[in-house]
């Protein structure tokens, strides 16, 4: 046999609704996985050292100017190449990209990355549908929950949404966003214990982030969620006394319009689940090192700058915003984003929203450090 059982048995599951994304193409709702989470996956079942990926061929196919841009496309051709016991596995896949840049050379590496990165995918998901080979089934049988995770164009959905305790295991699916929600607010305010809290956290923030990308109403469950853990955060540190969950709301409203926290002036606050952060601003190597070895959130490379996101705190005269409200994002990207007037523009143009990301790694990194 060339795999083993295991990674036999992890080649024949079904692929996570949670880690597909969609767009919208000639009013056609196309469903996708992402860059790199296919290299994460490779990694995770095959090994770091037991697979190759070589790109076999590339053509520039058109070339020009838009504007102030500089526009190209490229295609490519990937070679996979997988060691599975004594033999060697081979599968290739071409793929596509276009680019604009404010330069040729980013308009080209970023045009080439695309196209090679599409033709990766393409080349794994000959293995299965770990790697986006059950979206080629219009029924999506091979994904949990079949084709229900698309709604209408542009805009996903899931049919079950699992609760994970502290220690990982899920306690409850629910099945909606909302009862998500409703049920990840109760836990938290449940916790006993500020390890609990962030255990809880940990094992939930991707489904936070996926509630985050979905509509306005979600964005701001989102935010309410990470509220919410910052107060209960202070609670169990004993930094405030117990609050009912009207003033949590109110907390939280207060927030929004940018009233100051009735706690502001204290500086031994737990700030590892900030949604908008206190003037305060934090400084950590350790943390950013921790962001620079995460992958780009916009096309997976690494290694990752820390970028710091502007509208995350009140401008101050020559500082950075605090270091826990940092992403990662490649050098072709965080240039990109420095050269972008309006932030918050480019991050939604990306459904992304980068300060639940920020919060997320925030709290990861604090859990694995202690």
């Amino acid at each position: 046999m060339a795999f083993t059982e295991q990674q036999s048995r992890k080649l024949s599951s079904k692929l996570s609704p949670k880690y597909i994304k969609t767009r919208e193409s000639n009013g056609t709702a196309l469903a996708y996985i992402e860059g790199w989470y296919a290299v994460s996956e490779a990694n995770r079942i095959f090994g770091y050292d037991a697979w190759d990926r070589e790109t076999v061929s590339e053509k520039c196919v058109w070339s020009g100017k838009s504007a102030q841009y500089f526009a190209c496309a490229y295609t490519a051709k990937v070679r996979i190449s997988v060691r599975a016991g004594d033999i060697v596995i081979t599968r290739e896949g071409s793929g596509s990209g276009e680019a604009k840049g404010l330069t040729p050379g980013q308009a080209h590496d970023m045009s080439l990355k695309a196209a090679e990165t599409d033709a990766t995918k393409r080349a794994l998901s000959t293995f299965g549908n770990p790697f986006g080979l059950a979206l080629y089934d219009k029924e999506f049988a091979g994904v949990r929950g079949g084709h229900s995770f698309i709604d209408e164009p542009g805009h996903k959905t899931w049919d079950s949404w699992p609760l994970h305790c502290e220690r990982g295991k899920v306690i409850e699916t629910l099945p909606n966003d909302k009862a998500f929600a409703d049920a990840l607010s109760d836990q938290i305010r449940a916790a006993v214990s500020i390890e609990g809290l962030f255990g809880l956290w940990e094992h939930n923030v991707s489904m936070l982030v996926t509630l985050a990308q979905g509509d306005k109403t979600n964005g701001r469950s989102a935010a309410g969620l990470v509220t919410l853990l910052k107060s209960r955060a202070k609670e169990l540190a004993g930094l405030a006394p117990e609050s009912s969950a009207k003033q949590v709301g109110s907390e939280a409203s207060e927030r929004e319009k940018g009233a100051p926290c009735a706690n502001s002036h204290e500086t031994k606050i737990d700030k590892n689940g900030l949604w908008i952060g206190e003037p305060k601003r934090i400084r950590s190597k350790e943390h950013l090192k921790f962001v620079s070895k995460q992958p780009c959130l916009i096309c997976g490379r690494k290694p990752s700058h820390a970028h710091h996101i502007r509208f995350a705190q009140p401008r101050a005269l020559s500082s950075k915003v605090s270091d826990e409200f940092t992403v990662p994002l490649c050098a072709i990207h965080h240039d990109t984003l420095h050269r972008v007037g309006d932030e918050k523009a480019w991050w939604n143009k990306h459904s992304i929203d980068p300060l639940v990301v920020a919060a997320g790694l925030w709290a990861a990194h604090s859990v694995s450090s202690n």
